[in-house]
């Protein structure tokens, strides 16, 4: 056998050989850009008997632009959360917060949907994020699966960008564990992980559930998500919409959440989507899916389909029409107004075999509704009940049950600043000048003919009938009488489509009386509408309201519920002027007279802000309060007879 001759190598090479021999071990060892190393467990993961939680921050890079400022340049990141239920009980619909800090944006979530935030990519920076468990939402035990780790335990890859990073490795300030019943220690951290574990609060009194899943939630609005009829590849579901909040109320509602499955809508009966195109199916992985599939009769393929009411005449329509609690064109009522309309339903045919080889059925996720001039409702993750029953349709005393059932619980959320829908303007016998709604109380666009952020400015009470555009030279005027000097810059408009105006009428020494007017700026009309107004000091003295119908309802904080007579239920929306050549646009208007006693509140002072209220609603919406009250004038006193003919007047306008 013949001898290689021994090469002698020089000793410079060595290094760069050995450098090379690393470089092609470690790219042979090709883990994918999807699968990142994960850290080995904690040790103190075998000591946890309850719900072990860790965080740990896989890796980051700088994202584009790329900028020389260290706290303005954009990092994007990796990390990944781990749940393992540990303990005896199983946890049901688990929910983690999150405590992010360092601006971060959250892009995406596989294996939880994130709770508190509408859509991705969400700003998390502030206040962190709830994420829960999707599509596994249950933890079993170990006991009851023997061991089985693909069931009692859930991993969750999160991807961001982050901001502000210059020195070491960014963790959220905090991991806890959210749902009742647990309590979670301060995390232990370290360099790139953070972990807690979370006990059972023996303090803490659960109820006796009789279930085999989660009971039902209570929430300003329900959502229940019920599969009647489910085959090979596609199922029935009915939704239905419950309003459980007195005060809450939806019109024109629209619905919308996403499917993250693939699923489509084929058939709807009760309701419409917005879109009517099957191109993304035709086009998109459907389309690669069912390829001897005609998408020609499909609804709608939108991976968030926006989804409204039927109009009434569509009730008895036999394609999409006759069935319970539809076509009520958006509206769902309070139950103090009408329990029936309380409820809207529709039923839908999906699609959902696509991502899907066990044939099981997962509801949409990110579920959101809102109306015209209606509450901004938060809705929670889809959390699984027992099946809803309902009344056999054979007519016999039996009952059928849906096949599979979700419930999404939707709370009432207060308007931020500048976000709301409707204001409030305070006037006063004692005052000449009316304090108007506050500047951009619902919202500004970006202007530079006035400014957003100044006071509103005083006006004569008569100024409270014209629209804003038409009250500048009422202002100008007001302000030379007066001798006030008004800025460069007047203030922004209010932009609301309604306008409510609390006037303090009279004041005697046994009562004292009130008017209240509805602005409709709005070209469309309300009906059926309603206003709550809630008072803390002088609601123990209402004694009557005259043109509309008034409820007391101690219970919610002292409000009194206000509602039209029957004819006077319909708030028309702001139509032309006699002359729409000179005179301005008039707004729909309805005005009632609202009396209160002395005897049952004692020491009131209705001059010092006891007769105004504290919180206006007006169909289920919170408006907008100004910053400040009426103020006295130098003459303050009212004479009997100016308050006889300011009563007269009124009477003779509403007859």
């Amino acid at each position: 056998m013949r001898a290689f001759p021994r090469m002698k190598i020089p000793w410079k090479v060595v290094p760069v050989l050995v450098l090379i021999l690393f470089c092609h071990v470690a790219t042979s060892q090709d883990y994918g850009d999807d699968a990142p190393a994960v850290a080995a467990p904690p040790p103190e993961q075998d000591a946890c008997n309850g719900i072990f939680v860790v965080y740990t921050f896989l890796s980051r890079a700088k994202a584009y632009p790329l900028v020389k400022n260290a706290s303005a340049q954009a990092w994007a990141f990796k990390s990944q959360l781990f749940i393992l239920n540990a303990g005896v009980d199983e946890l049901k619909t688990w929910t983690v917060h999150i405590g992010f800090q360092h601006e971060e944006i959250l892009v995406g979530l596989n294996g939880a949907t994130a709770v508190d935030v509408e859509d991705l990519p969400a700003k998390v920076g502030k206040n962190g994020t709830t994420i829960a468990g999707f599509p596994m939402t249950d933890l079993k035990t170990a006991i009851e699966t023997a061991g089985d780790y693909n069931q009692i335990q859930a991993t969750v890859d999160i991807t961001g960008t982050q901001f502000g990073l210059k020195k070491g490795t960014p963790m959220p300030k905090s991991i806890k564990l959210v749902n009742d019943g647990y309590k979670c220690p301060q995390p232990t951290k370290h360099t790139n992980t953070m972990h807690i574990c979370c006990h059972k609060d023996p303090r803490f009194k659960k109820k006796e559930v009789k279930t085999k899943f989660m009971p039902r939630q209570y929430g300003d609005l329900s959502l229940t998500y019920d599969v009647l009829q489910a085959f090979e590849g596609n199922y029935l579901a009915q939704v239905t919409i419950d309003n459980l909040n007195p005060l809450g109320r939806l019109d024109h509602w629209n619905l919308t959440w996403e499917w993250m499955r693939g699923e489509f809508i084929y058939t709807m009966r009760g309701a419409y989507t917005h879109k009517k195109d099957s191109s993304e199916c035709i086009y998109g992985p459907q389309g690669q899916y069912y390829q001897s599939f005609d998408f020609t009769p499909v609804m709608n393929c939108q991976r968030k389909p926006v989804i409204s009411d039927l109009p009434p005449e569509k009730e008895n329509d036999d394609k999409v029409g006759k069935l319970p609690n539809c076509c009520r064109n958006g509206t769902v009522l309070p139950t103090l107004m009408n329990e029936t309309w309380a409820r809207s339903s529709f039923q839908l045919q999906a699609r959902a075999e696509l991502y899907s080889s066990s044939q099981a059925i997962y509801p949409p996720q990110r579920w959101k509704i809102n109306g015209v001039i209606n509450p901004d409702y938060k809705c929670g993750p889809p959390v699984r009940i027992d099946s809803t029953e309902f009344p056999d349709p054979s007519g016999l005393a039996a009952t059928s049950s849906a096949v599979a059932t979700w419930q999404v619980t939707c709370n009432i959320t207060r308007p931020k600043p500048k976000q709301a829908r409707c204001c409030v303007s305070f006037s006063a016998y004692y005052a000449e000048a009316a304090v108007p709604c506050s500047t951009c109380a619902c919202g500004c666009e970006e202007s530079t003919t006035c400014d957003p952020d100044a006071n509103a400015l005083h006006l004569p009470p008569e100024a409270l009938l014209m629209p804003f555009d038409n009250r500048t030279e009422k202002t100008k005027a007001w302000a030379a009488i007066k001798h006030q000097t008004l800025p460069k810059k007047l203030p922004c408009p209010d932009n609301c489509g309604v306008s409510i105006n609390w006037h303090v009428d009279t004041d005697y020494k046994s009562g004292w009386t009130a008017r209240i007017t509805l602005f409709n700026w709005d070209p469309y009309p309300f009906q059926d509408w309603f206003t709550a107004i809630q008072m803390k000091k002088a609601f123990p003295g209402y004694e009557n309201v005259y043109s509309f119908n008034g409820t007391t309802l101690p219970h919610l904080n002292d409000t009194i519920f206000f509602t039209g007579l029957k004819g006077l239920n319909y708030l028309v929306g702001e139509v032309n002027g006699t002359n729409p050549d000179k005179d301005p646009r008039v707004p729909g208007k309805q005005q009632s007279v609202i009396s209160f006693l002395k005897k049952h509140t004692p020491g009131i002072n209705v001059a010092q802000g006891d007769g105004f209220p504290s919180k206006v609603i007006f169909n289920g919406e919170e408006c907008a309060l100004p910053t400040e009250l009426p103020k006295r004038n130098g003459a303050s006193r009212v004479c009997a007879s100016s308050i006889f003919l300011s009563v007269l007047t009124f009477i003779l306008v509403m007859n």
